[in-house]
């Protein structure tokens, strides 16, 4: 009998928290690899370590660069998924100062990370005394979230240490429990929990991601889980969710929303209608422009 082999993408994402001298001379020889592997996806390199989502048509081929990779990062646990829409349109590798930038000094230290296994993380903040936390962005919360879990309601991860300092006496006498998408932002979000005297802080093994991919009984979650690439959001099972993008503000809208009124495709959504101006919407609209005549 012939397996019929499928006709899509295989997407890795991980991450591996290690320190690494001059990251920026390692960036055009991951990049070389990448690219004879036929690899798109984005790849980021800082001190801290590596942070990655990578895809391919070819799963023999992600195979081989994580095994490259590992030969500098050390052992590196993947989470996968598979969609028949391109997830990224090229290969991107980026050098940065943060594996995941927080507007702080904190360094990842990993010794100090508590984990809490996906199969056991719905038991475990279920305690009275946990105070299960979503460090993710506010657009991202929205898509979905655990039950009962606190939003710090913030644009971008480098708010997050304020929420901590304005936050304080919430987090006395509990225990708290962090999420994420993947795991990395919890890694840092651990850090700054740390850095400011807290130290019975969990986390979710491998993020939301790898909730959908191990847990028994996914109900405490409610809808989907926002991914930074093509495919928008996904599913509980892993696979591409109901949720498209607007490319002005770069939120995810709900497929219904692109009947609303203010949605024109490239240019404008119902989240930026009033954020941006008509300078802005004309050079939107000359993208788009571009971008259609390229399809």
């Amino acid at each position: 009998m012939i397996v019929k082999k499928k006709k899509g993408f295989y997407t890795y994402t991980f991450y591996n928290c290690i320190y690494i001298k001059n990251p920026s001379s390692l960036r055009q020889k991951i990049r070389k690899q990448a690219e004879n592997l036929k690899i798109i996806g984005t790849i980021i390199l800082t001190e801290e370590g590596i942070n990655s989502t990578i895809s391919s048509e070819s799963k023999k081929n992600l195979d081989s660069m994580i095994l490259l990779l590992e030969k500098k990062f050390g052992r590196i646990v993947f989470r996968d998924s598979f969609s028949e829409k391109k997830p990224f349109k090229r290969l991107k590798v980026k050098v940065r100062k943060e594996v995941v930038p927080s507007n702080t000094e904190i360094l990842i230290n990993k010794s100090t990370s508590n984990y809490i296994k996906p199969e056991k993380w719905d038991d475990f903040i279920k305690q009275k005394f946990v105070l299960t936390i979503d460090v993710r962005n506010e657009y991202e919360v929205e898509v979905g979230t655990f039950n009962n879990s606190i939003s710090p309601k913030t644009k971008n991860f480098k708010e997050f240490n304020e929420f901590i300092n304005n936050s304080k006496n919430d987090f006395k006498n509990k225990k708290i429990a962090i999420f994420c998408t993947g795991g990395i932002r919890c890694e840092k979000a651990s850090a700054l929990f740390l850095h400011q005297g807290f130290e019975d802080v969990y986390q979710l093994e491998g993020g939301i991601l790898n909730y959908f991919d191990k847990a028994n009984d996914k109900k405490n979650f409610d809808g989907e889980c926002f991914v930074f690439d093509e495919r928008v959001t996904v599913d509980k099972n892993l696979s591409p969710g109901d949720y498209t993008q607007c490319f002005a503000c770069r939120r995810p809208i709900a497929k219904r929303d692109s009947n609303r009124p203010e949605y024109i495709e490239g240019i404008s959504c119902h989240n930026c209608i009033d954020e941006k101006t008509d300078k802005d919407r004309k050079r939107f609209a000359e993208r788009q422009k571009q971008n259609n005549l390229k399809n």
